[in-house]
């Protein structure tokens, strides 16, 4: 065990304290436990053995180069943590921190529920490194990484679905303040709206599924969406230890025969689908 990665990775769970609530103590206990061992089991660059996944490591998980509209949309998180407005509350589905009341202050739903800078970052140099023509997110909250993707991808299209209008509509603000046009904003339920967009673009480069962190829900959208991948595509999963429940969809996930490759990164996880290449799974230190 590395104790200051251990300190890290507890500073970054624990980085909005006032948002955490007793009921979420004993998820933090598993994640902590499965952190350990990720610690243990995990690589860096000499440990990937796979071009292409080598490739991915040094061009868009071991980087940290600035641009400089990181600012600006880092300014409108700022603005979210600080804005007290209330909305009503829909079912989140599994990952919902907020409690039983029946409004959400906008405020706890960006310290709980907005990938981190470092991790919306990420998704933006996923992006721009593999310039998918299409970006389909399930579960776009108040749209901090549907942000770093519009940015990444200005001549794409990213489909982003939220299942709470009022929620939809300030993220929808936020992409008109950035002056980010190729966002499609969908309010609706996935279940309605995920196979539409799906036959409407035909073909999907870059899915990522951060909306329902129940193993149920998370395998039926990954069995829906198969058919319309192709070689390039990749299919991300946000919160892969989250849970018992979302561990163990990230198993049979990456144990399909159609993935060829996964990456294990512990807050996400990537799965690839190249033709001819032999069956890899990786743990990443990032």
């Amino acid at each position: 065990m590395k104790l200051l990665e251990t300190q890290i990775f507890l500073k970054s769970r624990n980085e909005h304290r006032e948002c955490l609530t007793f009921e979420n103590m004993k998820r933090a206990l598993f994640q902590l436990f499965e952190y350990l061992g990720f610690l243990k089991q995990s690589v860096n660059a000499h440990g990937i053995h796979s071009p292409f996944v080598y490739n991915l490591y040094n061009e868009v998980l071991n980087t940290d180069k600035e641009y400089y509209f990181f600012g600006p949309i880092e300014s409108l998180r700022a603005s979210y943590l600080t804005n007290n407005n209330t909305i009503k509350k829909y079912d989140l589905g599994a990952g919902s921190v907020l409690g039983n009341s029946p409004e959400q202050n906008i405020a706890r739903i960006a310290c709980t529920s907005l990938q981190s800078a470092k991790n919306a970052r990420l998704l933006f140099r996923l992006a721009d490194f593999l310039q998918p023509e299409n970006i389909i997110e399930l579960g776009t909250s108040l749209g901090i990484s549907t942000c770093y993707l519009g940015k990444a991808l200005t001549r794409s299209k990213i489909y982003t679905i939220e299942g709470n209008p009022e929620l939809a509509a300030v993220a929808q603000q936020g992409f008109k303040k950035l002056g980010i046009n190729n966002i499609i904003s969908v309010n609706g339920s996935f279940e309605e709206h995920f196979p539409k967009i799906l036959h409407q673009c035909k073909n999907v480069d870059f899915i990522l599924f951060d909306g329902n962190h129940r193993l149920e829900p998370t395998l039926s959208y990954f069995h829906l969406a198969l058919p319309f991948k192709s070689e390039n595509s990749v299919f991300v999963f946000d919160d892969i230890y989250w849970s018992k429940e979302m561990k163990e969809a990230w198993e049979n996930i990456k144990s399909h025969p159609e993935v060829s490759i996964s990456v294990d990164l512990f807050d996400m996880g990537l799965v690839f689908f190249k033709t001819g290449a032999s069956k890899q799974h990786f743990k990443i230190r990032i």
